[in-house]
């Protein structure tokens, strides 16, 4: 038989790789912390959004969050949409109601003077979307040592484990390094953020912590914001309420699906009966 020279080099290299294992080094696994167990009123496949607990959440998101992360897909409108924080069914139409508007009105946006043509400023209308805390995205790196501030709109949708990762994340930032781990500078270290710190580890080989590091620094202290509702602003609030809000931003129309499930499994369960009853009825004097 014929030895092809090119199968036979491929066929050595692979028995030299097996054999030292050194040919080919192998990839370190990314871990992270289990997620913290937290619990919302819209877990169960029943469960609502809590109205005053998105309130509460976006205040922390536009005191706090907006100043680094944007919400692009997000208009004020959406804010009074039903299920949303701000939904009031006396104004079926969210444009129409008042508290966005108003909070709306609270933002900038660049526009044209009609008469002049020279660029200016105006206030939001419900129409906006949530303004960018960045004019782009090379802005927004050369402010956080160049890191991308992730868009919150789907951020919930987007990471495994929706809310609860939210929370870890944000309460875990600044966590206390272990000893013999080098933190980079303009890094923090959080046990909930996937990474591979094996690198960064000066300690047993085989106790590397878990987790990874991240360019925002902590977020939250107690009473960073004052709630409109007299909550207690504590670091767990906070992080609690805004998880929250993120999670209804990715999926606003969870209510109104799970209530529309809800119609439906009474509609089957009605006609269930009914149909057992007709059953019942159109067959009780024919022998079996």
């Amino acid at each position: 038989m014929t030895h092809h020279p090119f199968l036979a080099a491929a066929a050595l290299a692979v028995g030299l790789s097996l054999a030292s294992g050194s040919l080919v080094p192998a990839q370190a696994d990314t871990t992270q912390a289990p997620l913290k167990d937290v619990h919302w009123s819209f877990d169960s496949p029943v469960g609502m959004y809590d109205q005053e607990q998105l309130q509460r959440g976006y205040k922390v998101y536009h005191e706090v969050c907006s100043a680094c992360h944007s919400m692009n897909m997000v208009a004020f409108r959406n804010l009074a949409d039903k299920g949303g924080p701000f939904w009031n069914p006396a104004y079926p139409n969210s444009n129409d109601n008042p508290v966005v508007k108003a909070l709306a009105a609270q933002a900038q946006y660049d526009s044209i003077d009609t008469e002049t043509g020279q660029p200016v400023k105006r206030p939001g209308t419900t129409a906006d979307y949530f303004p960018s805390p960045f004019p782009n995205e090379v802005a927004a790196r050369a402010a956080n040592n160049g890191a991308l501030p992730p868009d919150m709109s789907l951020l919930a949708a987007a990471r495994e484990g929706g809310a609860r990762y939210i929370y870890s994340i944000v309460t875990g930032d600044g966590t206390t390094p272990p000893a013999g781990l080098t933190v980079p500078d303009g890094k923090y270290y959080d046990p909930y953020m996937p990474g591979d710190l094996s690198s960064f580890w000066k300690g047993d080989p085989n106790k590397v912590p878990v987790g990874g590091f991240i360019a925002m620094p902590p977020p939250l202290v107690d009473d960073r914001v004052t709630f409109d509702d007299g909550t207690k602003a504590t670091v767990a609030q906070e992080a609690k309420d805004v998880a929250a809000f993120l999670e209804w931003a990715s999926d606003p129309k969870a209510d109104e699906r799970k209530q529309l499930g809800i119609e439906v499994m009474l509609f089957l369960l009605v006609f269930t009966g009914l149909l057992y009853a007709s059953y019942r009825t159109l067959w009780r004097k024919v022998g079996h």
